[in-house]
């Protein structure tokens, strides 16, 4: 498969050093608010006087707001122009971290962190807007600039709230998020232009948009409250077969319409449909990850013998190198996707969060260990996002980049609530018998460690299943044809 169809360069094309440092800060803005929340969600049950199962909606109600509306954004910034529709996006972060800052209700709360879900747009709109702006020798950069700044943005999330924590309350976290979007919303209000790509014969599928919010919430919803609820519970099964039915519906809604929110022609393509699945699998291992590395780095030593009774702080520098990895792999991936296409990055990425993860199931017992395989599965996380935008951009025309990307962007969302919810449950599973709180065995861990592994194993597999395509074939491509759609054939 080669790298995304961009447009000519022009002498009107705004430098790369105007627009990109706008479009990455903005995703990063949006990825430290994502995961900021999760190292303190104990504290914030004990803080708010909420049940420990009721807190983790903090992070189910952002993961909903953007898995529903990342692809709604992606496709009107397709119809009505990406820069709009990104400073819609930035508009709901900063409202959303406005709003947790100034209230101390949970529900007021959970209320916030939907609408900093509204933030998911940032990635396919930003991604689009690379692709129509950027001179042709940039984009590739640029798209992996963007796409890895997920990865660096999470890590730096954690570490930044454990910073806070250790001088002032929760709200600080709120604080960073908001001065993090309005300076992203600044730079992205003045240096990036208009952009003149709009979908003119496209329109609106409401339809679509209800039936695809439908399964969605459905799906997260009992993916995310599976383990308080029960596995095989009522509710549980219930939104399982309601999400199935209604993917159904949508599935059919959107071959029939004249104009659909997404061309299931354009998801059935091969370049396009595994690369979601391994966004999938690689936003099971990363967001998986996280949360298992951090609550091991976190369990007291002196009850279980193993574990470094870590800090919030601790734990996420401990995190730390996963986001300096994802940095480097920015440029990295560019360059392996310029020359070998994105088959190579994408494979390489899920194999060293495989290994990553393989390494802390059998060697977790120094500090080293955490840090060593955090920077490893860093940089496969990065490899990998770099390469998923550059295998999709190559496989649609240019005015379906923003709904492509955004559909991407909410699976990766989907496999991180999955990735989370399939962790939580094998760490609560087996538990310590006889202390005064229920901590994990370390067999748990290492089962826990090894699931994560074999995701990221299956995810690195799956690109072979892409037909390749030389690298001389990527000139070719460099703008949208009527043969665009034969190329992953």
């Amino acid at each position: 498969m080669s790298e995304a169809p961009q447009p000519t360069a022009t002498a009107s094309k705004p430098s790369s050093a105007r627009v990109l440092p706008a479009l990455v800060l903005a995703m990063l803005a949006y990825s430290v608010v994502q995961t900021a929340v999760v190292p303190i969600l104990p504290s914030l049950a004990k803080e708010l006087n909420v049940s420990g199962s009721n807190i983790t909606w903090l992070m189910t109600a952002n993961l909903l707001s953007a898995a529903v509306l990342t692809p709604l954004l992606g496709r009107f910034g397709d119809l009505r122009g990406r820069k709009p529709m990104l400073m819609i996006s930035l508009a709901g972060l900063i409202a959303g971290s406005a709003l947790a800052v100034s209230t101390h209700s949970f529900t007021w709360l959970v209320v916030a962190r939907v609408l900093q879900g509204v933030g998911g747009g940032v990635l396919p709109l930003a991604i689009s807007i690379v692709r129509d702006e950027l001179p042709k020798e940039k984009v590739t950069g640029g798209v992996a600039a963007i796409s890895a700044s997920m990865g660096v943005g999470s890590g730096l999330g954690l570490v930044a709230t454990g910073l806070l924590l250790e001088h002032w309350s929760y709200k600080s976290i709120f604080w960073m998020g908001l001065v993090f979007g309005l300076i992203a919303a600044a730079l992205v209000a003045f240096r990036v232009p208009k952009d003149p790509v709009t979908d003119k014969e496209g329109g609106a599928d409401p339809l679509g948009a209800i039936t695809l919010a439908g399964w969605l919430s459905a799906l997260l919803v009992a993916v995310s409250q599976g383990n308080e609820w029960g596995w095989t519970s009522n509710k549980t099964l219930g939104l399982f077969a309601v999400a199935a039915v209604v993917a159904l519906v949508w599935i059919i809604i959107e071959t029939k319409v004249a104009h659909p929110l997404v061309d299931m022609k354009m998801m059935s393509r091969p370049a396009v449909a595994f690369t979601n699945i391994s966004g999938l699998l690689i936003g099971f291992g990363m967001y998986g990850s996280f949360m298992v590395i951090s609550n091991f780095a976190q369990t007291p030593a002196k009850f279980t013998h193993y574990g470094f009774t870590a800090t919030v702080l601790h734990a996420g520098v401990m995190l730390l190198p996963s986001a300096v990895g994802s940095m480097l792999a920015a440029p990295v991936g560019a360059l392996l996707i310029a020359r070998r296409g994105p088959r190579l990055p994408l494979v390489l990425g899920g194999a060293l969060g495989a290994v990553a993860m393989a390494y802390l199931a059998l060697r977790h017992s120094a500090e080293g260990d955490i840090y060593t395989a955090s920077a490893v599965f860093g940089l496969g996380v990065g490899l990998a996002y770099a390469a998923m935008p550059a295998y999709i951009n190559g496989a649609v025309p240019i005015e379906q980049s923003g709904i492509a990307n955004g559909m991407n962007a909410v699976l990766r969302t989907v496999g991180g609530a999955i990735g989370t919810a399939v962790m939580a449950a094998i760490l609560t599973g087996d538990t310590i018998k006889g202390l005064p709180i229920p901590l994990p065995t370390l067999d748990a861990y290492k089962h826990a460690f090894w699931t994560t592994a074999a995701m990221c194993l299956v995810a690195a597999v799956v690109p072979f299943a892409i037909r390749r395509i030389k690298p001389a074939a990527t000139a070719a491509a460099q703008s949208p044809s009527p043969e665009l759609a034969k190329t992953d054939a």
